[in-house]
C-alpha cells in the first residue's frame, strides 16, 4: 500500500523542481554570454598578436634593408648613381635624335 507523504514535503519538492525549471533559461543565457565573451577575447588577443608579429617582420625587413645600404661602399654607390644618370642622359639624347630624324630635321 502506498504510504501517505506529508503535504509539506510534496510542496517543497514541487517548489524545488519549479525553481530549477524557472532558472534554466537564465543559466543557459548566462553560459551563452560567457562563451561569447571568451571567444571575443581570444579573437582580440589573436589580432593583437598578429599585429605584433607583423610589426616585428616590418622591423626586420627595414633592418635588413638598412644593413644592405650600409654594406656597399660609398664609391661604388656614387659610381652606380653616375652610371645610371649617364645612361639615362644618353638614352634621352638618342630618343631626341630619333625624333628629329623622324621629323626630317636631322638632315643638314
Amino acid at each position: 500500500m502506498p504510504e501517505q507523504v506529508s503535504p509539506a514535503m510534496t510542496d517543497a519538492v514541487t517548489q524545488a523542481n519549479v525553481k530549477v525549471v524557472g532558472e534554466a533559461p537564465a543559466v543557459a543565457l548566462g553560459t551563452l554570454m560567457q562563451s561569447n565573451s571568451h571567444a571575443s577575447a581570444i579573437l582580440l588577443h589573436n589580432a593583437v598578436q598578429m599585429q605584433a608579429n607583423q610589426a616585428m617582420s616590418n622591423l626586420a625587413a627595414t633592418t635588413v634593408g638598412v644593413m644592405q645600404l650600409y654594406a656597399g661602399s660609398p664609391a661604388a654607390a656614387a659610381a652606380g648613381a653616375a652610371r645610371s644618370a649617364n645612361d639615362s642622359f644618353v638614352s634621352q639624347l638618342a630618343a631626341v635624335a630619333q625624333l628629329m630624324n623622324a621629323l626630317g630635321h636631322g638632315r643638314g
